[in-house]
C-alpha cells in the first residue's frame, strides 16, 4: 500500500504540472489559485513520501523504497535524500537538541528558526539544480515564466513552509511541556480531517516519533491509541 501511495503522489503532482505548464492559466485567472493550492499541497505530499522512505515504511522492498524516496525528495526541490536521510537520524536521536540538526538553539524565534532551517538544508548543487530546470522549462518547453512561478515555484516555497510549520516549528517548540515527554514533541489535537489537510496527519508527531515506521497514512490510528490509553482509567 505505501508503494501504490507514493508511486501515486508523484504521478499526480507530475501530471498536474504537466496539464499546468500547458494550460492558458495565469495570474489573472480566479481558479489558478486553486490549482496552486492543489499542487502546493501535492508537493508537500512528495516530501511526506521522502520522509517515509526514510523510514523504510513505503516498501518492504529496499532499492524500491530507497527509489520512490530519491525521487520524490528530488522532485520536492532538487533535494538530497542521503543529506536529508542522515540529518533526519539526528533529529530522532535527539530531538530540541545541540545534536537535533532540525532545531535552532539559538532562538525559537519562528523566522530566525525557518532562516536557519534553510541555510542548514539549502545546498549550491541544489540552487544550480533549481535554476537550470527554470531556463529548461522556459527555453526548451516555452512555458511563461508567470507560470513557472505560479505552479513551480510558490508550491516549493508552500511545501516547504507547510513541513516547516506543522513538521518542525509547531511540534518542537517551547515551552516543553510534560506531554511531550519522552519524544520532546507535541501533537495536534484529534481532528482527523485538520490532521490530514494540514500535513497528512503530519502534525500528529508525538506519534511519530513515538513510532517513527508507521506510514503517515496510519499515525491516525497510532492518535486513536494514545488518546484511548491515557484517558483510560
Amino acid at each position: 500500500m505505501g508503494t501504490v501511495i507514493g508511486i501515486s503522489i508523484i504521478v499526480l503532482w507530475l501530471s498536474h504540472l504537466i496539464y499546468l505548464f500547458s494550460s492558458s492559466l495565469s495570474w489573472t485567472t480566479p481558479e489558478s489559485y486553486l490549482h496552486l493550492a492543489v499542487q502546493g499541497y501535492l508537493t508537500t505530499g512528495l516530501f511526506i513520501t521522502a520522509h517515509d522512505a526514510m523510514h523504510g515504511s513505503v516498501s518492504r522492498v529496499r532499492w524500491l523504497n530507497h527509489a520512490i524516496g530519491y525521487v520524490a525528495c528530488w522532485l520536492f526541490g532538487a533535494m538530497s535524500y542521503r543529506r536529508l536521510l542522515k540529518n533526519h537520524r539526528l533529529h530522532h536521536a535527539a530531538p530540541t537538541t545541540d545534536s537535533d540538526p532540525d532545531f535552532y538553539v539559538a532562538s525559537q524565534n519562528f523566522w530566525r528558526w525557518l532562516g536557519a532551517f534553510l541555510w542548514r538544508y539549502a545546498t549550491v548543487p541544489q540552487i544550480l539544480t533549481m535554476a537550470a530546470l527554470y531556463n529548461v522549462f522556459e527555453r526548451v518547453f516555452f512555458v511563461p515564466e508567470s507560470r513557472i512561478w505560479l505552479f513551480w515555484m510558490l508550491p516549493c516555497f508552500w511545501g516547504m513552509l507547510q513541513l516547516f510549520y506543522f513538521g518542525t516549528y509547531q511540534p518542537h517548540k517551547p515551552p516543553f511541556t510534560a506531554e511531550m515527554q519522552p519524544h520532546a514533541a507535541r501533537t495536534l489535537k484529534k481532528n482527523h480531517l485538520w490532521a490530514m489537510l494540514s500535513c497528512y496527519f503530519f502534525g500528529y508527531h508525538w506519534e511519530h516519533h513515538h513510532s517513527p515506521t508507521t506510514p503517515w497514512w496510519q499515525l491516525w490510528a497510532i492518535k486513536e491509541a494514545h488518546s484511548k490509553h491515557i484517558n483510560s482509567p
